[in-house]
């Protein structure tokens, strides 16, 4: 388990098999247990939450993006992409101007 490579998701760059665990490990949302904070290189402040594969770890960065589209997560809206496609995921806008 220690062996594990490491990577850190945007959610531009998030794929369906990475959203899908995301969900399934997380089907309620997460809460501040599950997160993580670190800097990273540019010394920002990083907020992710963590989703582990047979050899890989995922740190997936917190996003308002990342909360809508998990919760409403559809696994058949992917069905017609490949697992690792990041452009099955398409970006979405969040601003509204229905307020």
């Amino acid at each position: 388990m220690d062996n594990l490579k490491r990577v850190i998701v945007d959610f531009k760059k998030l794929t369906p098999e990475v959203l899908k665990l995301l969900v399934e490990r997380y089907p309620g949302g997460y809460g501040d247990r599950d997160i993580f904070t670190f800097k990273n290189a540019k010394n920002e402040t990083i907020e992710a939450v963590e989703v582990i594969t047979e050899d890989t770890k995922y740190l997936v960065k917190i996003s308002a993006k990342l909360e809508y589209t998990m919760e409403n997560y559809d696994e058949d809206d992917y069905e017609d992409f490949k697992d690792d496609d990041p452009t099955a995921i398409p970006d979405i806008n969040l601003d509204t101007d229905d307020d």
